[in-house]
């Protein structure tokens, strides 16, 4: 195989590991990122009371793990955002649970042209040739159509990540903004049939057109 002349890091992060969270574990996941809610600045927003929380696939990166996280609430607003942990030893529970939350009106109800319903959040950094960064960016969502099985992260046409869909949820990590190339978030069917498509930066593309 010749040498590739896109030298960046793939799959970097581990493969989902555990269902989505449940029971007392699930509880203490929900008590973190409510309390990560209740730190939001609302900008003079009445952002209401958060609803039923949905979990995303978790995925660990660089020896911590991610699983993200939404919420609607009573006045019509998402929250949105993730718990973080050191994973347990051998015996043991996770250790140094941190959690973040924003807020945004931007919603799938609002915007029935989504296909995919995305959030991201930058984690970490990636130095490659030249000292040239990527920033490695957690993002997860849902597909709001029907048929996907599988959801990639790609950098210029090139994989970096991928996750299979869990009850119509996904979770990926993978580098973005790096060498003036941006990421793709595609659904694919069961078949390899792509479904959808979506920019993280599609709504900033539409403004500078």
């Amino acid at each position: 195989m010749p040498p590739t002349d896109r030298y960046v890091t793939r799959f970097a992060a581990e493969p989902p590991q555990d269902g989505l969270p449940y029971g007392r574990w699930g509880d203490r996941l929900r008590v973190e990122f409510l309390a990560a809610c209740l730190r939001i600045d609302d900008e003079g927003e009445d952002l209401g009371e958060a609803g039923e929380i949905v979990w995303c696939p978790d995925r660990t990166y660089n020896g911590r793990t991610y699983v993200p996280a939404s919420t609607r609430t009573t006045t019509g607003y998402e929250l949105y955002g993730y718990v973080s942990f050191q994973p347990a030893a051998e015996e043991g529970d996770p250790t140094d649970l941190q959690a973040t939350a924003d807020f945004t009106a931007e919603t799938a109800e609002a915007n029935p042209d989504w296909r995919l319903d995305l959030c991201e959040d930058v984690i970490d950094g990636w130095r490659g040739e030249g000292g040239k960064i990527a920033a490695i960016t957690l993002v997860w969502g849902r597909p709001t159509i029907g048929g996907g099985a599988i959801v990639t992260a790609e950098l210029a046409d090139l994989a970096v990540d991928q996750c299979v869909l869990t009850d119509d949820r996904f979770t990926l990590i993978a580098p973005d903004n790096y060498r003036g190339d941006i990421l793709d978030i595609k659904l694919f069917d069961a078949n390899g049939k792509e479904l959808a498509r979506e920019s993280l930066y599609a709504e900033d593309e539409d403004e500078d057109a």
